[in-house]
């Protein structure tokens, strides 16, 4: 019998370690190839460790709770066979150098390309792979975008051995193509040529902070430093440009009073105004189709499909963003009760993976926590998000047939965030605009 070492794989460029939340095999259980041996928890996401191989497993090397570094050995399995076997963690490999790469090397002796490498086949929604359909993968010339769209039978969507076979015993009659990715080159040492120095950017230095002896240092928790480094990045990436408008939903307000109590008793399911507002952002994107886009470089990615990201708030104070996928196409009750999933199974910790995938607008509602407005941060790779504030009862001018006069009316704030470098004030204006229609030419007499 022979022995294979299971190593921890690259997760990423930036994950050096891990850190190991359970066990779902124990020494003495039989593995099969591509089936889960443990869990393990990164700063950037949760994800299985598989085995690449059928065994028994003999040998935990670390415990729960242990960190592990990227390439160690975290157990130990008996297979068939007569020597160890020994798998290293998933590395880059490079790729070939383009001609204007080779040429710098040639001119100025201290170029270092970086060359183009084949990644660990990792998402960028931090869909994970296993080290076998990694493998297998990088052997087949599967792009990573081409492979993210491959469906997964394994736990929670996960891509199997036999997922990834299936698929390339089709891929001949349905090739699934991907967009090339330009080599980058990174300049190490300095130039002595003609060439145009490489002007560093230096990082603004950060006032340090005084502390007093009464003062209590918290750490972050995990979720909390991943949107800490979303946001930053977020707002180094797209020009924020914001629109804000006024929309009165007196009409709305008076007919979900009218019907929330029969739509509890029939449905089984409240009657939240999220549905409703969501369904006018709905429409209104279908009516803007260019805010239902990101960008990728110089290119502009128009999505087919209109997936609205509901950021929802759980119990540490922390958000997520649960996605309703191809929202255009559901009923206000379809929308109520996907609504209501997301946001129960957010509050219970329940999402999966591909609840929080696959975004393409978001709308957060500052209204909850008594906001009337805000200015709320793109959700990256989108390029747009609507801030919904709180509903209020004011005074407002009423204009009739017989001349204007003072009424009630319940009014909100619609604040529209959208990334400049695509949407322009116009188009950022007039969507906004749209959606306070939608909200205002609510029919009173509508049925449920």
């Amino acid at each position: 019998m022979a022995k294979f070492e299971l190593k921890l794989p690259k997760m990423g460029e930036s994950v050096a370690e891990a850190t190991i939340t359970s066990w779902l095999k124990d020494v003495g259980d039989t593995i099969e190839a591509d089936e889960a041996v443990l869990e393990i928890a990164t700063d950037k996401v949760d994800s299985e460790i598989p085995s690449e191989v059928d065994g028994v497993l003999v040998e935990k090397l670390f415990n729960v709770d242990d960190v592990v570094q990227v390439g160690q050995t975290i157990a130990v399995i008996e297979i068939e066979g007569g020597e160890t076997v020994e798998v290293k963690a998933a590395a880059a490999e490079p790729a070939a150098e383009s001609e204007t790469t080779r040429v710098v090397a040639e001119v100025t002796q201290t170029v270092i390309a970086a060359k183009a490498t084949v990644k660990p086949v990792i998402s960028s929604e931090d869909r994970f792979y296993s080290p076998l359909v990694k493998n297998i993968a990088k052997a087949e010339g599967i792009s990573q975008t081409e492979l993210d769209l491959i469906s997964g039978t394994g736990k929670d969507g996960r891509v199997t051995k036999n997922d990834i076979k299936s698929y390339l015993e089709s891929r001949g009659s349905a090739p699934v193509t991907a967009p090339k990715t330009e080599p980058v080159i990174v300049v190490q040492q300095k130039v002595e040529s003609d060439l145009a120095p490489v002007k560093t950017v230096k990082k603004p230095s950060v006032a340090p902070v005084i502390l007093s002896g009464d003062d209590e240092i918290i750490e972050m928790t995990r979720m909390g430093k991943i949107i800490s480094k979303h946001m930053v990045d977020s707002v180094q990436t797209s020009a924020h440009v914001q629109s804000f408008i006024e929309a009165d939903v007196t009409n709305i307000w008076n007919w979900r009073n009218k019907h929330k109590g029969n739509f509890k008793k029939r449905e089984g399911e409240n009657l939240t105004f999220t549905p409703i507002f969501m369904e006018a952002v709905a429409k209104a994107i279908r009516d803007f189709p260019m805010i239902n886009i990101s960008i990728q470089g110089d290119k502009i990615v128009k999505k087919k499909h209109i997936n609205i990201g509901m950021a929802a708030a759980l119990g540490d104070g922390n958000l997520i963003v649960p996605v309703i996928k191809n929202a255009d196409q559901l009923n206000l009750i379809g929308m109520a009760k996907k609504v209501n999933d997301l946001a129960s199974r957010a509050r219970d910790n329940k999402l999966k993976p591909d609840d929080i995938q696959g975004g393409t607008y978001t709308v957060t509602n500052v209204g909850t926590f008594g906001s009337i407005m805000g200015t709320p941060i793109i959700n990256q790779p989108q390029v747009a998000i609507l801030a919904l504030g709180a509903i209020r009862k004011v005074p407002a001018v009423i204009e009739t047939p017989d001349g204007d006069f003072i009424g009630i009316r319940y009014k909100m704030f619609l604040s529209h965030s959208y990334d400049h470098r695509v949407v322009n004030g116009a188009l950022g204006g007039q969507f906004v605009k749209a959606v306070k229609d939608y909200l205002e030419a609510w029919d009173s007499d509508r049925e449920i």
